[in-house]
């Protein structure tokens, strides 16, 4: 239960960082499209006293996240290959990555609100990118000794989400003007939030297990741990189940990005990348026309005379 609780926490947190990125930058570019760069965070207007609340929400959950990985390493659990110390040194590394993101967040919160440390934006994006590769090799790592194949399927494709986001990062580290990479790290965290929660229905709701899997219980110790499929065939059709879940998690946040778009482009009033135009008066006829009034005028003038 607890570990369904933190996946759900683990969810709603890059859920919402990965909506407000995307709203924020996609507001940018639609109202100045030549003025936009993209910002490693962005602050609440206009209220001053709420500038940083983004970074302060970020700073607590990877607080808690920090304490709840050095609290479950304590943890024996034997459903892991190698036993206890594998367990350790897993999550001692998740930890330290974890922290490595806090102590990554407070450097930009100090740049941003003081002069003390003055970090631009590509290095942050750089730093960024490096550290979403530590959590792609970690994952993929994870996958490799878990014992549960749902659960080794699951960490391997959160790595591979992981390794987007880093490529996206490097993206904007090198160019930072890149509006699509900008837009697909956000997409990518919304994405990194909804799989975190489908892994903890997945290998933690009796409803939502595949058919042909069920839940680990060492004996032993009581430890409940994840889902194992006993046949062969019942672990490729739950891998196939997990894919096809994860096609339509992409589906989804493209969905919520098309949505966010045509709302802020009609919120902002702007109908297309090109502008709106009006016909053009027809100077043909125009012309014609005054040719044939000048000759009617003419005639007149020319019988008159006469």
């Amino acid at each position: 239960m607890a570990a369904l609780i933190y996946q759900i926490f683990s969810s709603s947190a890059m859920l919402s960082q990965g909506l407000y990125h995307l709203i924020c930058t996609t507001k940018n570019q639609l109202k100045s499209p030549r003025d936009y760069v993209a910002k490693p965070y962005h602050p609440f207007p206009p209220n001053r006293f709420l500038r940083h609340l983004q970074l302060y929400l970020i700073l607590i959950c990877l607080f808690i996240a920090f304490i709840h990985q050095l609290i479950v390493s304590s943890y024996a659990d034997p459903l892991l290959k190698g036993r206890t110390p594998v367990h350790l040194f897993t999550s001692l590394q998740s930890a330290a990555l974890l922290f490595s993101f806090l102590l990554l967040s407070v450097a930009l919160l100090l740049s941003d609100a003081t002069s003390l440390l003055p970090l631009p934006h590509d290095l942050f994006f750089a730093l960024a990118s490096s550290l979403f590769f530590l959590q792609y090799s970690l994952s993929s790592s994870s996958a490799a000794v878990q014992t549960s194949d749902l659960q080794a399927k699951c960490d391997s494709i959160s790595a591979c989400i992981s390794a987007l986001s880093s490529v996206f990062c490097l993206a904007l580290a090198c160019c930072p003007r890149l509006f699509v990479a900008d837009v697909a790290l956000g997409a990518s965290f919304c994405l990194q939030g909804l799989w975190a929660m489908q892994t903890g229905l997945s290998l933690y709701v009796d409803a939502f297990i595949p058919e042909g899997c069920h839940k680990l219980l060492d004996v032993v110790s009581g430890v409940e741990g994840s889902t194992k499929c006993d046949l062969e065939d019942s672990k490729l059709r739950a891998e196939a189940i997990l894919d096809l879940i994860f096609v339509l998690h992409v589906l989804f946040v493209l969905l919520i990005f098309l949505v966010l778009y045509i709302a802020l482009a009609k919120t902002l009033g702007i109908r297309s990348r090109f502008g709106s135009y009006e016909a053009l008066p027809n100077t043909a006829s125009t012309n014609t026309a005054t040719v044939d009034s000048n000759h009617i005028q003419l005639k007149a003038m020319a019988g008159t005379q006469a």
